[in-house]
C-alpha cells in the first residue's frame, strides 16, 4: 500500500471512530492526567489502565511526547494543554502556533485521537489573560493551515475566581476587570463550536464553609432541594457552581455556551475530617451518575456534560497535603476505591 493511500484510509478510519466516540458527545467522562511523580507507570502502562477501566478520554496539561506515542493507535480522546508561559508567544507569533502544532499534533495526526487543544490552564483571570483570545485565534489558523481544525476543538479554561458572585446560582456574575476578555474568548469560541473550559470543585466550597453548606450537598446525596433560587431548585452544589457560570454568561450576552468541566473530583487525605476515602469515592461515583444521567443542569435541563475527573494518580512530588490526594488510582495501578 502506497503512503498516500495509507493515509487516506486512515483519515477514513479516523473520521469513523470520532463518528463512535465523538469529541463533544454528552455524558462524557475523562481523567486528568497529571505527571509530577517519580514512581508512576510507563506511558503505556497507563494507557492500558485507562482502556482496562473503559475510560474513554484523558487530559494532560501539556504536550508529553512518551504519552502520545503510546497512545497510537489507541480510540482514547485526548485534550493537550499548551503551558501558560507558551500563550503569549502563540498569541503574537503565528509562526509559534504553527511549530507547535507541527511538533505536538501532527506527528500524531493519523492515529492519536487528539479532540481539544486547551490554550493554557486557569490562565483567566491573569496576567495571561490578554493574550488569550489571539492565541486561540492563531492556535486554529494553525490547525487550519495544517488541515485538521475541524476535528480539533480548541479552548481555554476559566479560574474560579472570574466569578465576582455565585450564590444564589441566579446572581453568578463576571468580575468587571474579566467580562471584556472573556466575552472575547467566547465570541471565538461560539464561532468555531467550541466550549468554554472551567474547574468547579464542591468540595473545596463544603471545606471552606462546613457550618452552611452539608456534606449531603456536596456530595449529591440530598433527597430534597436545598436551595431553591427562582423556579430552580439545586439538590446538589455541583449543579448550582455550573449555573452561576451559566447566569454570568447569560448577563455578557451569551447563552448558547457549553461548558466543558476539565476538573473536578475530591482529596481522600490532607484536610480531615472532610477528605476521607469514602467522601471522594461517594463523590466520585454519584458525579459520574449524575453525568451519565444526561439531566443537566435546572438552568440547561437535558444539556449533556464533558467532565474530567482530577486526577489519575497520587503524586508524590506534589507538595503534601490535599493537592497529592486527589487521584483514583495508586502508583502501583491499583484503585485507591472502586469507580470505573
Amino acid at each position: 500500500m502506497d503512503s498516500k493511500c495509507g493515509r487516506t484510509l486512515f483519515a477514513m478510519t479516523t473520521i469513523l471512530l470520532i463518528q463512535i466516540f465523538p469529541l463533544t458527545s454528552a455524558q462524557s467522562i475523562g481523567v486528568n492526567l497529571g505527571l509530577k511523580g517519580n514512581n508512576l507507570p510507563s506511558a503505556k502502562e497507563i494507557v492500558a489502565l485507562y482502556e482496562k477501566y473503559k475510560i474513554r478520554s484523558l487530559r494532560i496539561f501539556e504536550p508529553n511526547h512518551e504519552l502520545l506515542e503510546a497512545l497510537r493507535g489507541s480510540t482514547l480522546v485526548v485534550a493537550i494543554g499548551t503551558r501558560d508561559e507558551d500563550v503569549p508567544n502563540i498569541a503574537q507569533d503565528i509562526d509559534a502556533a504553527n511549530a507547535w502544532v507541527q511538533t505536538n499534533v501532527v506527528p500524531y495526526l493519523y492515529n492519536v485521537n487528539i479532540g481539544y487543544i486547551n490554550l493554557g490552564n486557569e490562565v483567566t483571570p491573569g496576567p495571561i489573560s490578554p493574550y488569550v483570545p489571539n492565541a486561540i485565534k492563531n492556535m486554529i489558523n494553525a490547525l487550519t493551515k495544517a488541515g485538521i481544525h475541524k476535528d480539533i476543538k480548541v479552548s481555554a479554561i476559566l479560574k474560579d475566581n472570574v466569578l465576582a458572585s455565585s450564590f444564589p446560582p441566579s446572581a453568578g456574575a463576571f468580575s468587571a476587570d474579566t467580562a471584556s476578555v472573556i466575552k472575547e474568548i467566547v465570541a471565538i469560541l461560539l464561532q468555531h463550536g467550541s466550549p468554554i473550559n472551567i474547574n468547579t470543585y464542591p468540595y473545596y466550597a463544603y471545606a471552606s464553609d462546613p457550618q452552611h453548606i452539608s456534606l449531603d450537598y456536596a456530595l449529591f446525596k440530598s433527597k430534597s432541594p436545598v436551595v431553591t433560587d427562582g423556579s430552580f431548585q439545586y439538590y446538589n452544589l455541583f449543579d448550582a457552581q455550573l449555573d452561576a457560570y451559566h447566569a454570568a454568561f447569560e448577563k455578557i450576552g451569551v447563552s448558547n455556551i457549553t461548558l466543558t468541566v476539565t476538573e473536578t473530583g475530591w482529596p481522600t487525605a490532607g484536610n480531615e475530617p472532610y477528605t476521607t476515602i469514602q467522601n471522594a469515592a461517594d463523590y466520585n461515583k454519584n458525579l459520574i451518575a449524575h453525568v451519565k444521567s444526561g439531566k443537566g443542569t435546572p438552568r440547561r435541563l437535558g444539556q449533556g456534560l464533558n467532565v474530567f475527573i482530577f486526577e489519575t494518580f497520587n503524586e508524590n512530588l506534589k507538595a503534601p497535603g490535599i493537592e497529592n490526594n486527589f487521584g483514583v488510582f495508586y502508583p502501583n495501578k491499583d484503585p485507591v476505591y472502586p469507580l470505573f
